[in-house]
């Protein structure tokens, strides 16, 4: 019997409008729509399930770090360089809240971008060791 925790399987993140915010998810992230109503809407997203749920104004996933600076709480992995600098060219087409590709002195590159609703999220090059296992 297995009892350590295994994975992440939803997240879930506040948006103003979940009809709207499930239409942004899909057309700018290509996740999959699974379900909406009135108070919510469940995403496939990046292997994971993700509930868009209807919340008041100006609520965010998103922290104030112990520098002042808001940060993000979950981070995308990409496989390589390559690849998040071909997705950040995408999102900037797009004209998506996108930031500029970093270096933060550790191994890959990353960036950061935002949902319509101000959910900040980090996109990291280097794709995790147990994932690459799992996908071969």
């Amino acid at each position: 019997m297995k009892e350590n925790l295994i994975r992440v399987g939803t997240t879930y993140l506040p948006v103003e409008n979940p009809g709207k915010a499930s239409t942004w998810y899909v057309d700018n992230l290509n996740a999959e729509l699974n379900y909406l109503d009135d108070d919510k809407a469940i995403i496939n997203l990046a292997n994971q399930s993700f509930f868009l749920v209807k919340s008041k104004h100006g609520q965010k996933a998103n922290f104030i770090d112990s520098q002042g600076k808001e940060h993000f709480s979950v981070t995308f992995e990409v496989d390589g360089l390559e690849a998040l600098e071909t997705l950040h060219k995408k999102f900037t087409e797009k004209g998506m809240d996108t930031g500029d590709i970093e270096d933060r002195g550790h191994t890959g590159r990353n960036f950061v971008f935002s949902d319509i609703d101000g959910n900040m999220f980090d996109v990291w090059s280097q794709l995790s060791p147990s994932f690459k296992q799992e996908q071969r």
